[in-house]
């Protein structure tokens, strides 16, 4: 054939890649540096800037590191590594050219820098390299892999492996991490104890057992299950070490610094970009983005957060979290992740169900898609297949504006909205929001009426809804948090330094409408009297048995989520968002605002903000009402007062559900009535701090 083939260029230059990778290893086998054994740069403490340039924070200067001989290091350990790392290990000559080469590919492409590192490449990169994603980087990773592969036995690479490697807080290598996390040496850890150590490296805070257990097990399960597809183990080991209770020994703390939760945070930034040995030994200057003021005002507004009881953990129950944020730039002004009696991230780690506070996403839905406030919802009793939902009170407030169902809470309308606009839309607008958590497919997916409620599957974080709520504010312009401007290392190198990039994810004109019906919650909603004298807007969530409450509210300058919870998932009693959540965040605000300018939320071309109800047609029909043509819009059916407007309505179903194709549910949540139900009372106002030993409903 005359045709000539064209082989596309991309893949010319992802073999030449690997042509000169292979080249340098062969000529490398001859090579060996003089250094090798020889410590290169010594170790330096690093410090952490606040937005003012004042220094806040100096990581430890001295690692927890002691060295063990191979012969005490045991098998099941070893081969725990082994399995999860690089189970060709004990095959290849340092470089596993079958990821090497798909790692190739897709750098050369476009794609993420990736890695398909074995054990022998991480050595070689921890020990002389930085943790910088290049293809040089790379190469120069190979090269020095293959020179130890030649001067050092598998063995004994794997012994430096396991005697370097970090395990978070502080503590390198396998001995001490051992006595870190088990109080025992390492020659004593049993199976289930060694799945766990090799579950840490991949990332260390977020593996770390003490502070996010569920997440460390399921990888020890992993690692497990990796070392019966190697032959490492049997099924039966495998089954048992997986029911074994691990018997941790938690190092004793002394947490009074709220800051500790921000300064871990950033920590992990900096270790996921740069290595932990960047940030122990490595002299960086970490600019964040912690106003200190604000800071301080956060924790002092703990002070409305009652004591309930003390768990089997030591822990005062319940704890809370505070994430603020500058919505117009994503930079997260203060953080408190608990009471400061543990390690544990409740800003960030902590997955709780949302409750009434996940309804702003359902109403600005509706608003990107033609309602506007004045729309009207029949707020009356209505059957999914079995499932019921109920206000609270189990009242109904016949034809409602949208205006009043949100301010007020109602359930049963904003499940209608949901279903209105399509509960696919409403998950897809909390997903552009920065809402990472939901599912959106598969059996337990969101993709259902009770979403509207604040159902979910697996639940919302702290900071992910500040950064929600503050886009609303900013015009639906979303800011991913960040906590780190700018690193610069022990050379005075900027090594990293963060540009602001805000994404419209949704119409401006939706996002103020949303925030015009929102501002009404502080005025006369579920968190009447919490105005800050200047422009604002929130919402209350409270769950369904008051396992959950929060308030989550902005200025168009920053952001404040507030959660209040049991860290065992126990009732708080009577606990909604308008009681302590609504106290605390209105007590940093008033404060925090004093330190950002006066700013009015902006009104773009074309919104609509109704005060009232409109003429148009009613969301909901009959739907098997009491009274679907009422009258008068905005009263309940009969016409008169209702009495519960203005209070919270637990809104949590329980259980996952599913849509079965035809707006009905097909599992269908049993929506329990609270055992004691709060008498009627004054809108909540933060004036008066809930502090009792028992749960306490705050007027």
């Amino acid at each position: 054939m005359n045709r000539k083939t064209r082989i596309p260029i991309k893949i010319v230059l992802a073999l030449l890649a690997l042509l000169a990778l292979i080249m340098m290893t062969m000529a490398s086998a001859c090579m060996f540096s003089k250094n090798m054994d020889q410590s290169l740069v010594p170790d330096a403490a690093s410090q952490f800037y606040d937005n003012k340039g004042q220094v806040i924070f100096t990581t430890a200067s001295a690692e927890r590191r002691l060295p063990i001989s191979f012969d005490k290091i045991p098998k099941h350990l070893q081969h725990a590594f082994i399995a999860i790392e690089d189970n060709r290990f004990y095959e290849h000559g340092g470089i596993d050219y079958r990821g090497t080469l798909r790692a190739f590919v897709t750098n050369i492409t476009g794609g993420e820098v990736q890695g398909g590192s074995t054990i022998t490449q991480q050595l070689a990169k921890n020990a002389f390299l930085t943790q910088e994603r290049t293809i040089t980087r790379k190469i120069k990773e190979a090269f020095l892999a293959k020179q130890l592969e030649n001067k050092y036995t598998k063995d004994e690479i794997l012994d430096m492996y396991l005697n370097r490697i970090y395990f978070g807080q502080g503590a390198y290598g396998v001995e001490s991490a051992s006595l870190y996390y088990f109080n025992k040496h390492a020659k004593d850890l049993d199976l289930a104890e060694s799945a766990i150590l090799a579950a840490i490296p991949k990332s260390p805070n977020f593996y770390n057992p003490f502070e996010n257990p569920k997440a460390s097990t399921e990888r020890q399960h992993l690692v497990l299950d990796q070392m019966v597809k190697f032959g490492y183990i049997t099924q039966a080991e495998c089954d048992k070490a997986k029911a074994e209770k691990i018997n941790f020994t938690k190092p004793k703390t002394n947490r009074k610094d709220s800051r500790s939760y921000f300064f871990d945070y950033v920590s992990q930034r900096v270790i996921e970009e740069f290595g932990a040995d960047a940030l122990y030994k490595g002299g960086l200057k970490v600019y964040t983005t912690l106003d200190g003021n604000m800071q301080s005002e956060a924790e002092s507004s703990l002070k409305y957060l009652p004591n309930f009881y003390t768990d089997n953990s030591k822990l005062t129950q319940p704890q809370a979290a505070i994430v603020a944020i500058d919505p117009t730039t994503g930079e997260i002004k203060a953080m408190i992740g608990g009471r400061g009696e543990d390690k544990f991230n409740r800003a960030v780690l902590a997955t709780r169900q949302p409750g009434s506070s996940f309804k702003a996403f359902v109403y600005l839905t509706a608003m990107d898609n033609g309602l506007t406030a004045a729309t009207v919802v029949n707020d009356s009793k209505i059957k999914f297949g079995s499932w019921e939902p109920q206000n609270y009170g189990h009242n109904f407030h016949g034809q409602v504006s949208l205006r009043t169902a949100l301010k007020n809470s109602y359930n049963i309308p904003a499940v209608l909205v949901a279903q209105k606009v399509g509960t696919s839309k409403v998950v897809a607008m909390a997903k552009a929001l920065g809402i990472t958590t939901l599912v959106d497919s598969g059996k337990y997916t969101d993709d259902n009426p009770a979403m509207a409620l604040g159902g979910l599957s697996k639940g919302v974080t702290p900071l992910e809804m500040a950064a929600a709520y503050g886009t609303i504010g900013n015009n639906g312009k979303y800011n991913a948090p960040v906590a780190i401007t700018k690193i610069v290392n022990r050379e005075g190198k900027v090594i990293y330094e963060h540009k602001v990039a805000p994404k419209q994810v949704v119409s401006a004109k939706a996002a103020y409408q949303l925030t015009d019906m929102l501002k009404d919650v502080l005025i006369s909603g579920t968190g009447a009297g919490a105005g800050l004298g200047r422009p604002a807007a929130g919402k209350t969530g409270t769950t369904d048995d008051y396992h959950d409450a929060w308030f989550v509210g902005y200025t168009p300058n920053l952001a404040c989520a507030v959660w209040v919870g049991d860290d065992n998932n126990k009732s708080m009693g009577v606990m909604t968002g308008s009681m302590a959540p609504l106290s605390i965040w209105h007590n940093f605000m008033v404060q925090a605002v004093a330190h950002v300018p006066y700013a009015d939320f902006v009104r773009p071309a074309g919104a609509v903000t109704p005060a009232g109800a409109s003429n148009e047609g009613v969301i909901g029909g009959s739907n098997n009402a009491n009274d679907a043509n009422a009258k008068n819009k905005d009263t309940n059916k009969n016409g008169t007062h209702d009495n519960n407007a203005g209070k919270e309505t637990p809104s949590t179903p329980k259980g996952n559900t599913s849509s079965s194709g035809n707006g009905q549910l097909a599992a269908p949540p049993k929506v329990k009535r609270p055992n004691e139900a709060p008498k009627p009372s004054a809108p909540a106002t933060p004036k008066a701090p809930v502090v009792s030993n028992k749960p306490t409903p705050q007027k």
